[in-house]
């Protein structure tokens, strides 16, 4: 298996490549299946995107094809399987994955590095927002580990959501800590004034 193949292999298709482990099935199958486990919470899941990486990856022998199948009056539906190669680069990409750090660059470190660039309650209203909104993620992601626990799906398979709950409860933690110490001034709070009569001059 070449390394280039490997990293080539994206989110959404480590997804398909570990459903048609499972079975062989068709996109839209396989679609379905994806919002219905809640995979779109960590995947991003679109169907045109979805037989987009489908093709890419049966022109890359990860996949191929394993007949049609057909519904009702409803055209004829290709249905896939994992090849060998598929296989091996679902593992090495899931092993990379596992070990190595990778640098991703979300949007709130960055809009954290520049809240000072707002009004400190301005600052402490938006981030009682996104506490807000954390808050309901949690309860969220509490019930979907509750529905599966009641359907006593091995705890093996859903790993992501108690990852995903961990990492949402530690940053309402923090944040939570950081309103506080905005509020009773032991952060002090020096917002950017813009002097826009120099702004002026120079244009």
């Amino acid at each position: 298996m070449r390394a280039k193949t490997v990293s080539a292999v994206t989110p959404l298709g480590i997804a398909v490549l570990a459903l048609l482990v499972e079975r062989q099935m068709h996109p839209y199958e396989m679609y379905q299946l994806l919002i219905q486990r809640r995979e779109d919470w960590i995947v991003k899941v679109r169907p045109g995107s979805l037989y987009h990486t489908v093709d890419r990856m049966a022109e890359q022998k990860l996949v191929r094809s394993a007949g049609t199948d057909r519904d009702g009056n409803r055209p004829e539906r290709t249905i896939y399987d994992i090849t060998a190669t598929g296989r091996d680069a679902l593992t090495a990409r899931v092993t990379e994955l596992l070990a190595n750090p990778i640098r991703e660059y979300p949007l709130f470190p960055l809009a954290l590095a520049e809240a000072h660039n707002l009004p400190a309650d301005t600052a402490v209203t938006l981030l009682r927002q996104r506490v807000a909104a954390l808050d309901t993620e949690i309860a969220e992601l509490d019930a979907m580990a509750e529905f599966v626990r009641s359907d006593n799906v091995p705890r093996v398979y859903w790993l992501n959501i108690e990852y995903a709950r961990t990492v949402v409860a530690a940053q309402v933690d923090w944040l939570r800590q950081l309103i506080d110490q905005i509020v009773d001034g032991s952060l002090p709070w020096q917002c950017i004034k813009i002097n826009h009569s120099a702004e002026s001059r120079l244009t």
